[in-house]
C-alpha cells in the first residue's frame, strides 16, 4: 500500500478545442497541481462503451484514438506517449471480482475523453495511464465497479470518470465558447450541483426521472454515467463533493469535482 491516497475525480473533458481555451486549460492544470502527483491514472471515458469490461493497451507509447471529425489537422497530429502500464493492468485485474472477465485491447490507445484533459493536467506524459471501458449505464452497477477501483487509490492511482455534466449537443443553437447556457443545461447543472452537495446519491441515480432538463441535457447518457464510477470509488458516495471547475462552454456545463 502506498502512502499516497488520491481523490476520485469526475471531469468534463470537452472536445479537442479545449486545448485552445486558456481558461479551461488553466483550471485543469491548477487542479492537477493541487493534488499530489499520481503514480498512475485509470480513466473511464464516455467514449468507450464496451462489455465485457476492458482496458486499453498496457504497452508504452500506444497510439492515440482520434475519435472526432471536422477539426483542424493539428489535433490529429497530437501525441500523448505514456509509459508502460502493465503493472496497473495487473492491479485492475486483481481488484475486479473473479467472475468479472477483463479483456485487454492490445492496440487500443486513449480516446479524446482521456488524452485531451490529461494532456493539460499532466503534459509531460510521464505517468502510466490506462482506460477502462464502461460496460453498462446502470448507475448501481457502475458504482459497484467504482467501489472495486477504490482500492487502487491506496496504491497512488488517480481514478477518473470523464464525461460532460451536460451534453445536449444536438440541441445547441449557439456554438460560441461563451454562449449563454440553454435552460435545460443550466437547470440540470444546478440540480446536479445541489444533489452532489447534499450527497443525495438516491436522487442522482434517478436522474432520468428527477432531473430538470432531461432528456435535452443528456439525449444519450454516456457523458453523465462516468460520474457513478467516481462516486463508487470515493470513500463515501454520500459525502459532499468538492467542485473544482464550473461554468459553461458553448452552453454545456463544465462542472467537474473531486471526492474525499
Amino acid at each position: 500500500m502506498s502512502d499516497l491516497i488520491l481523490p476520485a475525480l469526475y471531469l468534463s473533458h470537452g472536445a479537442p478545442m479545449l486545448l485552445e481555451d486558456d481558461l479551461w486549460m488553466s483550471q485543469l492544470a491548477d487542479w492537477a497541481k493541487s493534488m499530489p502527483k499520481p503514480k498512475a491514472v485509470l480513466i473511464v471515458s464516455a467514449h468507450w462503451e464496451a462489455a465485457p469490461i476492458s482496458i486499453s493497451s498496457t504497452a508504452a507509447h500506444t497510439p492515440l484514438v482520434y475519435d472526432f471529425s471536422g477539426f483542424a489537422p493539428k489535433f490529429y497530429d497530437m501525441k500523448y506517449e505514456t509509459p508502460d502500464a502493465s503493472w496497473l493492468g495487473d492491479l485492475v485485474a486483481k481488484v475486479l471480482p473473479d467472475n468479472e472477465p477483463l479483456h485487454e485491447h492490445p492496440s487500443r490507445g486513449l480516446d479524446h475523453g482521456a488524452w485531451v484533459p490529461l494532456r493539460v493536467m499532466y503534459p509531460d506524459a510521464d505517468i502510466p495511464v490506462l482506460q477502462l471501458s464502461m460496460p453498462t449505464h446502470d448507475p448501481v452497477r457502475l458504482m459497484e465497479i467504482g467501489q472495486r477501483l477504490k482500492e487502487l487509490r491506496a496504491e497512488g492511482v488517480l481514478v477518473i470518470g470523464s464525461g460532460f455534466m451536460t451534453h445536449g449537443l444536438r440541441y445547441l443553437r449557439d456554438y460560441r465558447s461563451d454562449a449563454q447556457a440553454p435552460g435545460w443545461s443550466s437547470e440540470f447543472d444546478l440540480w446536479a450541483a445541489e444533489a452532489l452537495a447534499k450527497g443525495d446519491v438516491e436522487s442522482l441515480i434517478k436522474y432520468k426521472e428527477l432531473a430538470p432538463g432531461m432528456p435535452y441535457a443528456h439525449p444519450t447518457v454516456e457523458h453523465f454515467t462516468p460520474l457513478f464510477v467516481t462516486l463508487g470509488a470515493s470513500d463515501n458516495p454520500e459525502t459532499p463533493v468538492q467542485t473544482k471547475i464550473d461554468g459553461f462552454f458553448m452552453g454545456l456545463a463544465k462542472r467537474s469535482f473531486e471526492t474525499p
